[in-house]
């Protein structure tokens, strides 16, 4: 690449001593520099005519593609500009649940459809959850609770919640006080994409003595949701999270009487996207929708 820079000086300057101005190093040194491509292009490229020199025929076929090399070249090392999001042309995956998706899904979609409308989000089920899909770019960002991933995948905690226990209205358990035995005597809901009957929750009530009754396992929280509303079961759900499905609902919310970890909420992307301008502008306003 010096060799292009030194020659593109040569063929503007037309002089030893001026294009080693402009370079900012010596006559002599831009002079073996001018002996070097002379060798490597098989031509004189600066010829003496009297005092001055001027360029071949090949210099002048040369300098109009040199120049555009030399400030290509340039712009790939200048400093990025600042991304402006309304002439981002775009796809980005993200992998999130159902619940997360009903909260962030329309909040997040307004802020693109009004700064950036040229990008297209593709929201993809948690069906790719523990596979390497960051690694492997099939997904772009992922949402929810981040404890799966490849070592080099990098996280961000976004919000903390608790989990709540939903019925509706004319459950049992919505009038008077929950312990955890009324609570573990009530029939269950669980959601688990593999099939999984067992939680945090059952491993509480078991310093405790107390076993709930799992009636079923459904795939997503919207189809506990509606079984909460339609049957005398419990299901279960991050307080902030599924507030809107709660209300839509017309369901009730119950403290859960067990000392429950919280859930934390995150996103990971992998570090060939950290320093990309679009996919750190979309993390920046995911970011504002889950705290909000």
């Amino acid at each position: 690449m010096n060799l292009v820079v030194a020659l593109d000086a040569l063929l503007r300057e037309n002089s030893v001593t001026a294009a080693a101005d402009a370079l900012h190093t010596s006559a002599p040194a831009m002079s073996r520099t001018l002996a070097r491509l002379r060798r490597v292009l098989d031509d004189p490229l600066l010829v003496r005519a009297g005092r001055t020199l001027v360029p071949t025929p090949r210099a002048q076929e040369l300098r109009p593609e040199v120049r555009a090399l030399v400030e290509r070249a340039r712009a790939v090392f200048a400093p990025p500009q600042d991304l402006d999001p309304s002439t981002v042309e775009r796809s980005f995956a993200i992998q999130t649940s159902d619940a997360l998706l009903s909260m962030v899904a329309a909040p997040l979609l307004s802020d693109i459809r009004r700064h950036a409308p040229g990008i297209t989000l593709r929201f993809r089920p948690e069906s790719m959850e523990d596979t390497p899909a960051l690694r492997e770019g099939a997904i772009d960002l992922e949402l929810g609770v981040i404890d799966h991933v490849d070592p080099e995948i990098l996280t961000e905690t976004l919000s903390t919640s608790t989990m709540t226990g939903v019925v509706r209205a004319s459950h049992p358990l919505a009038k008077g006080k929950v312990t955890a035995r009324r609570f573990a005597d009530a029939d269950h809901v669980v959601v688990s994409r593999r099939g999984r009957t067992r939680g945090p929750i059952d491993d509480r009530l078991d310093d405790l003595g107390l076993t709930r009754r799992v009636v079923a396992v459904v795939p997503t929280y919207s189809a506990s949701m509606f079984l909460a509303r339609d049957t005398d079961v419990v299901c279960l759900a991050a307080c902030r999270i599924g507030a809107d499905w709660v209300e839509a609902l017309g369901l009730r919310t119950i403290e859960i009487p067990l000392d429950l970890p919280p859930i934390v909420v995150g996103m990971a992307w992998h570090p060939r996207n950290d320093a990309d301008r679009a996919h750190r502008w979309l993390r920046e306003r995911v970011r504002a929708v889950l705290a909000d």
